[in-house]
């Protein structure tokens, strides 16, 4: 079994309460517009750490993180992008690869707005973490935190860190 914990869309900022929800979790993933080299720094520093570049990221953290991660875990198969919409609205971009082979989990940000839904036609879970940093027009920042075992997804949770506005 191994715990993950989910966020996106830091925009730069990084909330302190992420790492007391974080600290039993084996992974955290980014799904993109971290914003800063600190950011990604200091999760690295603080967890394995796998993450994906987002629209805002500037070239360092482009050269960095790639666009696209396919990866298995503990015997499931994820793919994490940023933007690429959800089941029924795909980008092409997107839909040309869950199509093609698609993954048990697929996993993005961009949209700030938190998803958690089967796409039944392709047989796999979407997961959209919301956002945790304070751009954007999300009302309330979010992170997740789940576990995987043996190619399951189980114990799934969101965890609210407050309103955009502020930092907790």
């Amino acid at each position: 079994m191994v715990r993950i914990g989910l966020l996106s869309d830091t925009h730069g900022v990084l909330d302190e309460n992420v790492f007391s929800h974080f600290k039993n979790c084996d992974e955290i993933w980014h799904a993109g517009d971290i914003g800063s080299m600190e950011v990604a720094e200091r999760l690295q520093a603080f967890k394995p750490f796998r993450a994906v570049y987002g629209n805002i990221d500037a070239p360092a953290l482009r050269q960095r993180f790639p666009e696209n991660l396919r990866f298995e875990i503990e015997g499931l198969d994820v793919f994490l992008t940023h933007a690429g919409g959800y089941p029924g609205r795909y980008t092409k971009r997107v839909r040309d690869i869950l199509t093609a082979q698609p993954p048990n989990l697929y996993i993005c940000g961009h949209s700030h707005i938190l998803k958690v839904m089967p796409d039944k036609k392709l047989g796999l879970l979407h997961i959209n973490p919301g956002a945790c940093g304070r751009e954007g027009f999300h009302y309330m920042r979010t992170v997740i935190r789940f576990e995987i075992q043996e190619g399951r997804i189980q114990q799934l949770q969101v965890i609210e860190l407050g309103k955009r506005g502020a930092l907790e």
